[in-house]
């Protein structure tokens, strides 16, 4: 009896401790340039690598519904081809895939004229709640293009490089985008207090804060510019965290370029929208709320390493860490893929 007693104390306290171990999961940002059609194979191209990473959650920007086809359909389709079983739900812009059965969504942001969209999924793993969201901002008032001297609506060349901040926040805020991030704070704020842990993934089409500091004034012609973009701030000021900041926190060493990206299956001229700029930024990102222990615990870019300048293809000589991509790389962007640990 004693024997049986031990044996039975040593199987609970065995499956406490399993318990109580980190639980794993992983996120994928795509931008994958108006559904994978501009690139040939760009479609398959996008469900081959979502296949071969797996992610439970998987956030794409550039979701078009062409032709009428419902995308997000079409994608879970080509995944169950391949043997991965994702769910998903209508949307427009933006969309989202999860490996976890959903219980909710819902449109955060709703796409108006093609300035953008925040879409949300809720989905349960184990005995937590997740709200993961995908959100693709404004593409106009790119004021980080003005910077570069190019007009950041028309992207015509303009007599010089705008410099100065207030100007340069003041055309900025033109945008919709700091709607569509407070739209999406408040959100997240009512999913977090019903327990939920809250991730989102995007193209934002703005740099980050994190990013043009100090240390970075004299490169990828920022023309010496310091700035606190507003997006990513405002993601800071109510406690969001960048997750590949936090796995590579030095942005001189670790840049971690997504745009323009080189694509085997385009020439320089056909990506840049600055062609004589070097308009390499980080626009691609994952950001998460801490709770439960939930933090990054790798972060790398996949796609080609290579960026465009200056209408040019040229290598990256920085420290991140790449992915190389399977065959065809369907899009202008680079993807961004975190691995996260939670309790």
């Amino acid at each position: 009896m004693k024997k049986l007693f031990l044996f039975a104390l040593a199987a609970i306290s065995f499956a406490a401790s399993v318990a109580d171990e980190p639980k794993q999961l992983s996120v994928l940002q795509f931008n994958i340039w108006q559904e994978g059609t501009v690139i040939d194979g760009g479609f398959d191209a996008v469900a081959d690598e979502i296949a071969r990473l797996e992610p439970d959650f998987v956030m794409l920007s550039e979701v078009r519904n062409y032709k009428n086809t419902r995308f997000c359909d079409r994608i879970t389709d080509a995944l169950a081809q391949r043997g991965k079983k994702y769910h998903s739900f209508y949307s427009d812009d933006t969309g989202l895939l999860s490996k976890h059965e959903i219980t909710d969504s819902a449109v955060v942001f709703p796409l108006k004229n093609d300035h953008g969209t925040v879409h949300r999924l809720n989905a349960t793993i184990g005995n937590r709640k997740f709200a993961v969201y995908t959100a693709h901002l404004d593409y106009l008032n790119d004021t980080y293009y003005e910077v570069r001297g190019y007009d950041g609506n028309s992207w015509k060349r303009m007599p010089q490089p705008l410099t100065d901040v207030d100007e340069i926040l003041r055309r900025n805020a033109l945008s919709q985008r700091d709607e569509a991030i407070a739209a999406f704070i408040d959100d997240a704020k009512a999913q977090a207090s019903q327990g939920a842990m809250v991730i989102i993934g995007g193209d934002f089409n703005e740099p980050s804060h994190l990013d043009w500091i100090e240390a970075t004034r004299d490169s990828a012609d920022h023309h010496g510019v310091v700035i606190a973009w507003p997006a990513t701030s405002e993601l800071a000021k109510a406690g969001f965290k960048d997750a590949y900041r936090e796995v590579y926190p030095n942005p001189v060493t670790h840049p971690g370029y997504t745009y323009p990206s080189v694509n085997p299956a385009r020439t320089p001229d056909k990506i840049t929208w600055a062609p004589e700029s070097d308009e390499r930024d980080r626009i691609d990102y994952i950001f998460y709320l801490p709770a439960n222990e939930l933090q990054p615990s790798t972060a790398c870019i996949l796609g080609p390493e290579g960026c465009v300048v200056r209408a040019k293809e040229v290598p990256s000589y920085s420290g991140d860490t790449f992915m190389k991509p399977l065959g065809v790389w369907p899009t202008d962007h680079k993807a961004v893929f975190v691995t996260f640990t939670y309790r």
